[in-house]
């Protein structure tokens, strides 16, 4: 099904002091889409694990906030850049329990399971890539 991009705005994240301002902005586009509280907090809470990342990671970069729709209904995009080092092993990366962090986190499997899409690009040197999608009523 195509995904249509109604609005965008981009963020850039260098700092921790960026990270509420971009979450307050995250929830305005969920709320703008309809979203209910429940899915409001999911996307919040996988925004706020893969900003966490592209600053300590990734060394900071940018995210676009995109309200989208796919014919059926609204959600909210983010898409997460940074030119950090990128991950090695994205398999690996993507189980259960694993941490470079040493951090009890969510980590990116658990923010996979709080959105409806998930997707991630990484590139050894050149950096990484995420996008998710959390539908209105996903």
């Amino acid at each position: 099904m195509m995904t249509t991009t109604l609005s965008k705005e981009d963020f850039l994240i260098v700092k921790e002091q960026d990270v509420v301002p971009f979450r307050n902005k995250v929830k305005d586009a969920a709320v703008k889409t309809g979203m209910g509280i429940l899915n409001q907090t999911k996307l919040i809470t996988a925004a706020s694990e893969l900003v966490r990342n592209l600053l300590k990671y990734g060394g900071g970069g940018t995210v676009a906030i995109e309200a989208v729709n796919n014919g059926r209904e609204n959600g909210v995009r983010l898409v997460f850049s940074d030119k950090g080092p990128g991950i090695a092993d994205l398999s690996l990366a993507m189980q259960d329990g694993f941490s470079t962090g040493k951090s009890l986190g969510l980590g990116l499997p658990g923010t996979k399971r709080l959105v409806n899409e998930f997707n991630i690009q990484s590139t050894v040197g050149e950096g990484t890539t995420v996008t998710i999608i959390k539908w209105k009523n996903g």
